[in-house]
């Protein structure tokens, strides 16, 4: 599921990045790679914040809807 839609406050395990190479490389320089565990914090008509390790980061909708998560 997108982390859009995915539920707050429980880890959640990174499966896939569907967007292009650019941003996917951009993403993992933040510590969003496949595999990774984040945690979302809020979640506002698609745009969420989450943590990723020990720090947050606010994602707009058209990126939170290509981070897939389990």
């Amino acid at each position: 599921m997108p982390i859009a839609i995915a539920p707050l406050n429980t880890p959640l395990r990174v499966i896939r990045i569907s967007s292009d190479p650019k941003v996917k490389k951009h993403l993992e320089s933040l510590g969003i790679t496949i595999n990774s565990i984040i945690t979302i914090l809020s979640s506002d008509g698609g745009n969420v914040i989450i943590l990723v390790k020990e720090g947050r980061l606010a994602l707009d909708r058209v990126i939170a809807s290509t981070i897939f998560v389990c």
